[in-house]
């Protein structure tokens, strides 16, 4: 039995840690980088931090317009599978990664396997939700991280092909928050910074960092927070920052993007986290940190149910006052399942096993 994993952007490095091990212990798994992160620190890191086997191939697709990019994908994954022949193809997440690995394997007729299936943000002007909606139309098995995920997947007909594991992300930082407690570095290389005591903020939609005052707002109302923000800084938004000429203030500590261990132990110690990442919202409430979104709809709808995570519209809301006058829910409910590659590790050899 061959499986190929196909990666290409941090999220899915992460995902794919502990479902490739445990892959390994019942069949051949071959890894393909498409190459869509190619930063050091939002890639290769990632390997060795999580232990996970080097790529078999770099598909070096770099940057570019999403038409350009997606093709490179698709024409260089295609000629790979045709050498592989492999059981089943995986494919994690909403990037253009995602929506290239499901197309090349589905046009050859290899069962495609979608991990964090279901997701719908209900916004069409998120390149994410189309390449999760093709990609959940395109797959084979859906592997559902919620409840809710599962009734999106029931709604567009898809029942049949959809298996509710959990989320994988619960055993990535069940295994890895204890090695980032031992070998983080951050507060070592940073010691003035103290355990509980700063908001830790991530930004990169384009939503967010192409519009100038938009931009501006944000880092003008999270300036007026008492306590510090530490800011590992996308490159696209280090990028407009400095296009736009813009002024962070004295509670903005820009650092560069962080390996995974050091970013989870960040995560783990902060006092709260901002940010307009889907992945970083689930990581947050897994680790029982309030979370403030600054967009106006989320994947993880459950999270903002629970009280955990409050969405705010970064253009009309007062960002500012959300996030001062929050209060920490009391109850902490686990929405996110448990022993999730197991789960997802036999639905694979089952279907193999079944055709």
């Amino acid at each position: 039995m061959r499986a190929v994993s196909v990666v290409g952007a941090r999220p899915q490095f992460v995902k794919l840690a502990p479902l490739s091990r445990l892959l390994r212990q019942h069949m051949e798994e071959v890894i393909i980088h498409t190459g869509q992160h190619y930063n050091n620190n939002m890639s290769e890191t990632f390997f060795t931090e999580l232990e996970i086997a080097r790529p078999d191939y770099n598909l070096e697709s770099g940057s570019g317009a999403h038409g350009k990019q997606t093709g490179i994908m698709l024409e260089r994954l295609e000629k790979h599978f045709v050498e592989l022949k492999p059981d089943v193809v995986i494919v994690f997440g909403d990037t253009n990664t995602t929506i290239a690995g499901a197309l090349a394997a589905v046009k050859m007729h290899i069962p495609v396997c979608h991990v964090e299936a279901g997701l719908r943000s209900f916004n069409r002007n998120m390149p994410e939700e189309i390449n999760r909606v093709l990609t959940d139309h395109a797959s084979d098995m859906l592997f559902a991280p919620t409840q809710t995920a599962v009734d999106n997947l029931k709604n567009e007909g898809l029942a049949e092909r959809t298996c509710y594991t959990g989320d994988i992300m619960v055993d990535v930082l069940t295994r890895n928050i204890g090695l980032a407690e031992e070998k983080g570095e951050f507060f070592n290389k940073y010691p003035e910074f103290r355990k509980g005591d700063y908001y830790l903020m991530t930004l990169h939609r384009p939503y967010n960092v192409d519009q100038p005052e938009i931009l501006k707002k944000i880092l003008r109302e999270l300036s007026g927070l008492e306590l510090p923000i530490i800011f590992p800084v996308h490159p696209r938004t280090k990028k407009m920052i400095e296009q736009f000429d813009l002024k962070l203030g004295d509670k903005i500590f820009c650092i560069e993007p962080q390996g995974y261990l050091d970013f989870i132990l960040l995560q783990k110690n902060c006092s709260g986290v901002i940010t307009d990442s889907g992945g970083v919202q689930k990581e947050a409430y897994i680790l029982q940190k309030p979370c403030f979104t600054l967009r106006t709809e989320t994947e993880w709808v459950e999270t903002t149910e629970t009280g955990w995570n409050v969405l705010i519209n970064p253009g009309p809301d007062p960002i500012l006052e959300r996030i001062s006058g929050f209060k920490k829910p009391e109850i902490y409910p686990s929405i996110f399942g448990e022993d999730v590659s197991e789960k997802m590790v036999s639905h694979i050899i089952n279907r193999i096993q079944t055709g």
